[in-house]
């Protein structure tokens, strides 16, 4: 009775039970947990992480209270704010002739051993729509596919860097010093990040490949005030490289 009279009084007050999809959370997570231990410390995030359709199935029961997912998902009736478009960059291989380049189409991809992520990761289905042909894999790169099904980007980075193929992955993944000039004597780092530019037959610029962020909760969820405070909390994050939604 007192934890309900002192959210009365206070609606940060109490746990926020947050979900985040697996690409999102290892690079958004810890500065967002950040900013709300400093705006709202009485606001504890109570951290679930997933893939989308779990994440969908939690919120309908309530087992979480909202959850940043990527679009596109199922139409559940939920409440949505967009929160930010994500581009994708390619890592390649440092040794790969395609690393002396300053970016990469989507056409030079299409000639590569793709690395994806397994059934169930939303980001591996954003992938496929960059690059619809790797759907039809060979038998021989349909093998290495399925050695990383519910494997983590993390993980393909570090096959990337073994040269067993290259990769998309979202622009928060990407290291900061990866782009950055080389300072001398830094630690030579074997994936090079590239991002991913198309031109129209007129020659004008193609907008990158990109997956848009939401925050998504129950309608009948009533702290509004929580909802606001944790929005805010992201957009507090550093977010290099994403295009900001208001």
């Amino acid at each position: 009775m007192k934890d309900i009279a002192k959210r009365g009084k206070d609606p940060l007050a109490g746990p926020l039970k947050l979900g985040v999809i697996y690409t999102i959370a290892p690079y958004l997570l810890p500065a967002l947990v950040r900013q709300v231990i400093t705006k709202s410390p009485q606001m504890p995030l109570v951290l679930q992480e997933n893939f989308t359709v779990k994440l969908l199935e939690m919120l309908r029961t309530g087992e979480i209270d909202c959850a940043i997912l990527a679009e596109p998902f199922p139409d559940t009736g939920l409440a949505l704010a967009p929160l930010y478009d994500e581009p994708f960059f390619a890592a390649v291989p440092s040794s790969h002739a395609l690393a002396q380049q300053a970016s990469v189409t989507a056409e030079q991809l299409k000639s590569e051993t793709m690395l994806l992520l397994g059934n169930g990761h939303c980001f591996r289905d954003h992938v496929l729509e960059v690059c619809p042909e790797f759907a039809r894999f060979s038998s021989d790169a349909e093998g290495i596919r399925k050695s990383f099904e519910g494997s983590s980007l993390e993980t393909i980075k570090h096959m990337v860097a073994a040269g067993m193929g290259i990769t998309l992955v979202p622009r928060l993944s990407v290291p900061k010093e990866a782009l950055e000039p080389k300072k001398r004597g830094a630690e030579e780092s074997f994936v090079k990040y590239l991002p991913v530019l198309d031109t129209r037959s007129d020659g004008s610029s193609l907008p990158p490949p990109t997956r848009r962020v939401v925050l998504a909760w129950r309608r009948s969820f009533t702290r509004y005030e929580a909802i606001a405070a944790l929005r805010n909390a992201i957009y507090s994050c550093e977010l290099p490289g994403v295009g900001r939604l208001s």
